[in-house]
């Protein structure tokens, strides 16, 4: 088995790390950066960006710039989440014919796995550059709270990505292996995730090498975005209230808004106040309007208060569920980019009376304990035992429609459960088995998993036949259920894939469709890096020439001009050549004017000299 990469697939931003000579790296992205927004754009020249190159073209390319996409992963269109997403986003999310959330833009529709698999694509490609060998095996983490369903399609965007995803771990697990591994004591942590778009806190207990989940909780619409959109909404009424223009129906300036409410969230954690500016944001018979409004720290964490709060509750049925005390807590681990908010380190102090730990970085410890894990598997590293737990309990929907629990959430995984069911008619030929997963009395309450029959039970009177049914849950957290008929030894089974989700003939058609489209997504990241790496070669040699171009001659600085013109030209050209050319006649030039310098000092240099003998 090869490198086994770690990959953190967040909402807002997404992280991948790997395990080189004993250390985790983490992985730096084609711009240098170490986390890569979770953003795609689709360009009307057929182009998919994505990264941070795709987030610089959101402001004019909003309805064709997708974000937050994980928000829909493995969730029905009329889901209420769903609803909510579609309020607040500039781009446009449809219904499918099995009932998931779907994104169309320019025409075509694409499912979540499918967008994340694009997004994956680019994080595989930048392990690959890192290591210098093909990367085919992934740990990817996800929330903690994920039911069944959002774990296969995060699993469906790996094989989309042409990962094999070797395990799937729970994103505050994977913190807590970072922050653990090489210490001995033995301790007893939380961990508080509040990401961009969920929230998870899980209590663990370490204990020299071994890792165990003692209980977890959380909300998977529960994040970042949603203090964004507070800000959004803030900026949006005020604005209204003195123009009488609601910016929320233009998705142009939607997408301004998200900006600014992203800039502002990040500078209000080490600032009382930020301030935004957004010049002809909108117009009317009058004019152009501007938007100019200072916001406070303290009017933030008023619009945020109840988003903060929500936070609350799990933390405290997660301590009760792992029959703690908050005073039984050795440390408080912070994950997620925002819990820099100083009113949510304030809220996690206040539950667990203590600060919180600053050892680890929050936006990259996720994908570091995913590359631990991965080490784990390869036997790189040593004496590691994981003991993960389920988070919402398992079970069937029984006589009355009531939900029958199997598996208790909470529960160490991986196991096997079983319950012994009968018939509720006289000579009933097949039971329907319906599998759900939740916390509900109430089985309409809960998430459908997905149904099958036992066929051919022989006729008795009801409550004779013996049928037993047994839920197997394997370390990724999937779902495995048989059902047994005690008499026959008759046996159906099925490994759970939901009635929504992609079917593997969309998996596999979307795997031929990105093989077909390699040579042009090369080409395409090729003639990207190349206009960089001009664009910046150009600035600079352009500062250069115009303090030192007097050094060279007349014809050389003639044709110095004519070069940084061409470059300038060939910075949004589509061809590569052109832009291959334009590099090297920059290049030369850049070269002249070092050599003239280089010169130009020796002399300078020489003449202190003759003086200094002198």
């Amino acid at each position: 088995m090869g490198k086994i990469i770690g990959i953190d697939l967040g909402t807002t931003n997404c992280c991948v790390a790997v395990l080189e000579g004993g250390a985790v790296q983490i992985v730096a992205n084609k711009e240098g950066g170490r986390t890569t927004p979770s953003v795609i754009g689709f360009t009307d020249k057929g182009e998919r960006l994505v990264g941070q190159i795709a987030k610089r073209q959101a402001v004019t390319n909003a309805s064709n710039t997708v974000y937050a996409v994980k928000r829909l992963i493995g969730r029905k269109f009329d889901s209420p989440e769903t609803q909510r997403m579609r309020e607040a986003a500039p781009f446009e999310i449809v219904d499918s014919q099995n009932g998931d959330a779907r994104v169309r833009v320019q025409g075509r529709v694409y499912s979540p796995p499918e967008l994340s698999g694009i997004v994956l694509q680019r994080l595989k490609a930048a392990a690959e550059d890192f290591l210098g060998e093909a990367v085919a095996d992934a740990i990817i983490t996800v929330p903690a709270y994920f039911d069944d369903m959002q774990r296969q399609a995060t699993r469906d965007a790996g094989k989309i990505a042409g990962l094999q995803v070797e395990r799937i771990i729970n994103e505050p697990t994977a913190a807590a292996l970072a922050y653990g591994l090489g210490k001995s004591n033995s301790e007893k942590i939380a961990v508080y995730d509040l990401g961009g778009g969920t929230f998870d806190i899980s209590i663990l207990e370490l204990n020299k090498g071994v890792f165990e989940v003692l209980s977890t909780s959380g909300n998977t619409y529960l994040g970042g975005e949603d203090f964004d959109e507070r800000i959004m909404n803030w900026m949006a009424d005020q604005f209204f209230s003195d123009t009488n223009i609601d910016l929320r129906k233009d998705r142009l300036a939607l997408q301004r808004l998200k900006e600014a409410a992203e800039r502002a969230k990040c500078e209000l954690s080490s600032a009382e106040e930020t301030t935004f500016n957004l010049p002809f944001i909108a117009a009317d018979t009058s004019g152009p309007k501007h938007l100019n409004k200072t916001l406070t720290r303290e009017k933030f964490e008023e619009l945020v208060a109840d988003l903060v709060e929500q936070t609350v509750e799990p933390c405290e049925r997660a301590l009760s569920d792992a029959k703690l005390q908050a005073a039984d807590i050795d440390k408080v681990l912070l994950v997620g980019g925002q819990t820099r908010s100083p009113v949510v380190e304030r809220t996690v102090a206040k539950i667990f009376g203590k600060e919180a730990s600053a050892e680890i970085n929050p936006d990259e410890v996720v994908a570091m304990g995913a590359a631990i894990q991965g080490g784990v598997l390869t036997g790189d590293v040593k004496d590691i035992v994981l003991l993960d737990v389920l988070p919402l309990s398992l079970g069937l929907e029984t006589r009355g429609g009531l939900f029958t629990r199997i598996i208790e959430r909470n529960s160490s995984i991986p196991l096997r459960n079983s319950l012994t069911f009968t018939t509720v008619v006289d000579n009933q030929s097949s039971v329907e088995i319906h599998i759900l997963q939740g916390e509900r009395e109430v089985a309409s309450g809960n998430r459908s998993l997905g149904r099958f029959e036992l066929v051919g039970i022989p006729a008795a009177p009801r409550g004779v036949p013996q049928i037993d049914v047994a839920f197997e849950v394997d370390a990724n957290g999937i779902v495995s259920v048989a059902a047994t008929d005690k008499a026959t030894g008759r046996e159906q089974q099925m490994r759970v894939t939901p009635a929504s989700g992609l079917s593997q003939d969309e998996i596999d058609r979307i795997i031929t469709e990105a093989e077909n489209s390699r040579d042009s997504d090369h080409a395409l990241r090729e003639k990207l890096d190349l206009n960089n790496k001009l664009s910046t070669l150009v600035k600079n040699t352009q500062r250069t020439f115009l303090e030192f171009g007097g050094l060279l001659s007349e014809e050389s600085r003639e044709n110095g001009q004519h070069l940084l013109k061409k470059g300038e030209t060939a910075i949004n050209s589509d061809e590569v050549g052109e832009i291959r050319m334009a590099l090297d006649g920059v290049e030369r030039l850049a070269r002249q004017l070092t050599s003239a310098m280089m010169k130009e000092e020796a002399a300078e240099i020489e003449i202190e000299g003759n003086e200094y003998r002198d």
